[in-house]
């Protein structure tokens, strides 16, 4: 069985996401959390926090033991960009994309 959660719009760039999404994928539920306690990285948080929801998730159905879910999968997708200008010399303007992702976790049985 398969536990699930989602974190929509986070303001997190996809490609820094990415980068702690791919340390914690395939690893078991309680070494990914201890792996992201420990980082420095904002994201990590994050991913801590979404791998912890799926947990939740998991223990409300009786028939997963959560002792042994791992994580399956994680992927980020991009989610909708704040546009921003900042003031150039001469009068111009560069648009800065502050962008944001949505998370997905999946955890299995092994």
């Amino acid at each position: 069985m398969e536990a699930k959660a989602l974190a929509r719009q986070i303001r997190i760039s996809p490609q820094k996401a990415r980068l702690i999404a791919d340390l914690v994928r395939g690893k078991d539920v309680a070494d990914a959390i201890n792996t992201l306690k420990f980082m420095p990285k904002k994201g990590a948080r994050i991913m801590r926090k979404v791998i912890e929801s799926a947990l939740a998730n998991a223990s409300q159905n009786e028939s997963i033991d959560i002792d042994t879910l791992y994580v399956k999968t994680v992927f980020i997708d991009g989610g909708p960009m704040l546009k921003r200008i900042m003031p150039r010399a001469q009068g111009r303007a560069n648009r800065i994309l502050k962008r944001t992702s949505h998370i997905t976790v999946v955890l299995d049985e092994q």
